[in-house]
């Protein structure tokens, strides 16, 4: 997947109805139906993020905005 970007940012919804990762111009918007607690959130947005890119979790990391709706994610 060389066309992916290396950097990005996402806006998330958390406790939404649905898990689902949606394009919108320059930003990710990822659904998550966990509750933005405790980082469970967080590590949702990172499952939903391999699995929308069929990547390893372990390649997707947050490198800012672990408390916050927008985050800068990077991929490995």
């Amino acid at each position: 997947m060389k066309d992916l970007p290396k950097t990005f940012n996402i806006r998330v919804n958390a406790h939404s109805k649905q898990n689902k990762v949606v394009q919108e111009d320059d930003v990710l918007r990822v659904y998550t139906t966990v509750a933005p607690e405790n980082g469970r959130a967080n590590s949702a947005v990172i499952e939903l993020l391999a699995k929308h890119f069929k990547l390893p979790k372990s390649r997707i990391k947050i490198v800012k905005g672990l408390t916050s709706r927008d985050k800068i994610v990077t991929i490995d």
